[in-house]
């Protein structure tokens, strides 16, 4: 229901809908209930033990003291009845505890009327057992319950107005102690509204933590490192079962302690312990001698605090690592032999007719199979180069580049390498930060880019444009290279970086390939850019200093 549909209610709907009667009652609200029945009993007996041994203080009675003893024994005995159906749990929780109330208000009353009216005092009783209602309750049963008691308070101090003379300025007490039934009621069902509302996050952060708890442990026991927690004394408090197979099976005992399960740990612990600068530390596993690696994580803090232990098979890791590398191997030297299969064909193919043609005089023939030797032999130059420069990649020497200086020096040598108009390329330097490269790296990159951009543009002026520009993120630079070529074809996009795939067929395959490889070695990203305009747009996001 919307705000607007609540305004058109009348308020008694309004009230009832924002302030429920009485929340769902639940195994505590019922051990709640008969531990009230219990200090109902208790108030009784409490009652009766001052009227019978030590009225001559208390003064109860003091105006009809025949009515006091009946009042008290049919108290406690239906104060005791109220306990069955408590512990049964029937009828529902709102009858019980409206009918205890009542109890109490009707004895308390009576009792109060025959001492004296709301002078005696005994009027405040009646808090505790309004303030229980409301814990117990909830809801807004408890104003109910304080409107009860406020009512018959007041009734009875009519009576007393009536019948025996009583000043009209009792009414101001009266008035005082109902006020205090209220105050009470409200206190009670907000402290209970408290009360559930925490009872709520208490129980939704247990289930999240027993989730969380039981997250942590598989992932532990599906880890592929072993995993030993020790507390602060030296024993093992928790471990996965990778641990057993590098160290050995744990100890069955109910505190096994690091130093008897695995002393070459324990002596690396304690060194660590003692200021040891090193957090990587080497040893080899007692049961097959394989190289392992320790690694200790402190848990909080503290002189000697309790210690995650990572314990790493750095031979398995190595074997992993080779095997990727001879995987990767494999699919290069693949690429490359499939790559060099073609020119070698031509080249061969080349040498035959001119070996078959030997003295034919036909110079033009044989001009254009040389040439188509020499072609294929540029080729595969150029790819041997290209491959050599993947093994540049982790030699990166980064320093700090003038944009200006260094593009104005990198398209000269560019245009007239490949005999490209000057003019061709558009330079724009919108920063005067400097870009942190490998000099050689990001000339084999920017060439490549700026090669494809030249063969897929429209070979005119200002055909390529290469843009340095600051980024969004402080601390990079962005390079941009643009073309007013087509674009890149959607199938051809997923594929762009991958070693050997081209649309050209004088290419090599290997140009963006390398480039993204160069750019990783030193810290930068390129990437390909899709934008509004049909175009080619290569993004080198760098480091800026």
């Amino acid at each position: 229901m919307n705000s607007a549909a609540q305004g058109r209610l009348p308020i008694s709907e309004r009230l009832r809908a924002r302030i429920p009667l009485i929340e769902a009652a639940d195994d505590t609200t019922w051990k709640s209930l008969a531990i009230f029945c219990f200090y109902r009993i208790l108030l009784a007996l409490v009652v009766a033990a001052g009227y019978f041994f030590f009225n001559s203080v208390l003064q109860l009675g003091s105006q009809a003291p025949d009515s006091v003893a009946p009042t008290l024994y049919g108290y406690i005995i239906v104060a005791v009845l109220l306990l069955a159906p408590a512990r049964l749990r029937e009828p529902s929780l709102p009858i019980q505890v409206t009918v205890g109330v009542a109890v109490d208000v009707a004895a308390i009353v009576m009792i109060m009327h025959a001492s004296g009216g709301v002078r005696s005092g005994l009027g405040i009783l009646l808090l505790v057992s309004l303030a229980s209602a409301g814990l117990i309750t909830r809801g807004g049963l408890a104003f109910f319950h304080a409107a009860i008691a406020s009512l018959a308070v007041l009734l009875e101090q009519a009576f007393q107005v009536w019948r025996h003379d009583a000043p009209a300025n009792d009414f101001v007490q009266a008035a005082m102690v109902c006020t205090a039934f209220f105050a009470t009621a409200g206190l009670g069902y907000t402290l209970a509204r408290y009360a559930r509302t925490s009872q709520q996050i208490a129980e939704a952060r247990t289930v999240d933590l027993a989730n969380l708890s039981q997250i942590n442990e598989l992932v532990i026991r599906d880890m592929q490192d072993g995993i030993i927690v020790v507390d602060s004394e030296g024993a093992i408090r928790q471990f996965n079962p990778r641990v057993a197979q590098l160290l050995g099976a744990i100890p069955t005992s109910r505190r096994p302690l690091l130093e008897e399960y695995a002393p070459d740990v324990a002596r690396l612990l304690e060194g660590w312990r003692k200021g040891s600068d090193t957090t990587f530390m080497a040893m080899r596993a007692p049961r097959n001698n394989s190289e392992l690696q320790v690694h200790f994580v402190p848990i909080g803090g503290g002189q000697s605090p309790p210690v995650v232990i990572f314990v790493e098979d750095v031979g398995r890791m190595r074997a992993q690592a080779q095997q990727m590398k001879l995987v990767a191997l494999g699919r290069l030297t693949a690429s490359i032999a499939h790559e060099i299969r073609n020119p070698l064909s031509s080249i061969g193919h080349a040498a035959d007719l001119i070996r078959e043609g030997g003295g034919s005089g036909d110079r033009d023939g044989d001009e254009r199979l040389l040439k188509i030797i020499s072609d294929n032999v540029h080729r595969l130059d150029r790819m041997v180069q290209e491959v050599l420069y993947l093994n540049r990649r982790d030699r990166a020497q980064p320093e700090a580049i003038d944009p200006v200086l260094w593009l104005a020096n990198f398209v000269h040598q560019f245009c007239d390498a490949e005999k490209v108009p000057e003019d061709a390329v558009d330079v724009q330097v919108r920063t005067s930060q400097r870009m942190l490269f490998d000099k050689q790296h990001l000339d084999q990159v920017l060439w490549n880019l700026v090669r494809n951009a030249w063969r897929h543009g429209r070979k005119r002026a200002g055909s390529v444009r290469i843009v340095v520009g600051p980024s969004p993120t402080p601390g990079l630079l962005i390079l941009d290279v643009f073309d007013d070529g087509p674009g890149v074809a959607p199938e051809a996009k997923p594929h762009l970086f991958e070693p050997f795939f081209t649309t050209d067929a004088q290419g090599t395959g290997l140009g963006l390939y390398i480039a993204r490889e160069l750019s990783e070695g030193n810290g930068a990203r390129i990437e390909y850019v899709e934008g509004p305009e049909a175009e080619g747009h290569f993004r080198v996001t760098l480091k800026g200093t």
